[in-house]
């Protein structure tokens, strides 16, 4: 059997590919590609595997052969899941095998906006300490976590996780329900009363028809004067223009931000213009531990191993 895995370099170095290659007889590997070799290169080929490779309606149709696409990530927005049902294609994605890694950055990015450590360390770097007339500098606020309230949108593994992690720090939390719910399930909170109640709101939901866009200059409008806002779900999410405008206007307390909407991003994208000390922006690396990436690995050969064996693990299709 061949299989391809498009775009591994998104994976990154240092990796032990054994349990995939153990699978197949030929399993190729290519760093990248172009739209344009797509088709070339999955057509006669039964398995392919890719993280961000968008595989549309009209390659999918035309890919003789092929039998199971591996999605090394949660995500399925970059397939036409439609297609692939209708010609009898597997698609399985990988769950909770970077839930960790997610959980630190999310915690990490809080306390490096709360208690301004970015600031205090350029400042101290910068010679201020050594001119200052006491023993510390409290130039930048500084604030604890414990008695915030945390609100989860998106109550998958990763955000069953973070909201674990504030818990242990503290902070309550409150589980959003879908936009639109008159009736939230028990333990959830309408979406607009986990706007206004949030000291802090992290998402974690996919990106749909429904959720693209949905924090809008309307909805951090909404949010809790001095809130902060963080992202390491999907850019399409969150209106960029929208929160520069919040970040500005200190509306906002801060962001943190690990994902837009374009990646790599377009130069003109306003959050990489932003030059606010109240935004930390980092280039989608929320779930890149040396852990969580050989967890992908693994997982991504545990599904196709049960797909061979003619079970159904993580299929989405």
């Amino acid at each position: 059997m061949k299989a391809v895995f498009l775009d591994y370099a998104t994976m990154g170095p240092g990796l032990d590919l054994a349990p995939l290659r153990s699978l197949f007889s030929s399993l190729e590997l290519f760093d990248d590609t172009r739209p344009a070799d797509i088709a070339t290169r999955i057509d006669g080929v039964e398995f392919v595997f890719t993280n961000k490779i968008r595989l549309c309606d009209e390659l999918l149709r035309a890919a003789s052969g092929l039998r199971y696409i591996g999605l090394t990530a949660t995500g399925t927005d970059n397939i036409d899941l439609v297609t692939a049902e209708r010609h009898g294609i597997a698609v399985a994605n990988i769950r909770g095998y970077c839930t960790q890694s997610v959980v630190e950055h999310v915690i990490g990015s809080l306390l490096m906006l709360t208690h301004s450590l970015d600031r205090y360390s350029r400042s101290a770097r910068a010679g201020d300490w050594q001119r200052a007339t006491n023993f510390c500098m409290l130039a930048y606020p500084i604030r604890e976590l414990t008695g915030m309230t945390l609100g989860i949108f998106g109550n998958g593994a990763l955000g069953r996780g973070v909201a674990r992690a504030a818990a242990a720090l503290g902070m309550n939390v409150l589980v959003a329900a879908r936009p639109g719910e008159e009736k939230p399930a028990a333990g959830r909170v309408a979406f607009t009363g986990m706007l206004q109640r949030s000291d802090v709101i992290s998402l974690h939901c996919p990106l749909t028809d429904a959720t693209r866009g949905l924090f809008n200059a309307s909805t951090i409008a909404q949010m809790k004067p001095g809130a902060i806002l963080i992202n390491t779900a999907r850019g399409a999410l969150v209106d960029s223009n929208a929160l520069v405008d919040a970040l500005r206007s200190g509306h906002l307390f801060g962001a943190a931000i690990d994902v837009l909407a374009q990646e790599p991003p377009v130069a003109s994208d306003p959050l990489l213009a932003y030059q606010g000390e109240n935004l930390v922006l980092t280039p989608h690396i929320a779930w890149g531990t040396n852990r969580a990436r050989q967890n992908a690995i693994d997982e991504l050969a545990a599904n196709a191993a049960a797909f061979l064996q003619g079970q159904s693990r993580n299929r989405v299709v």
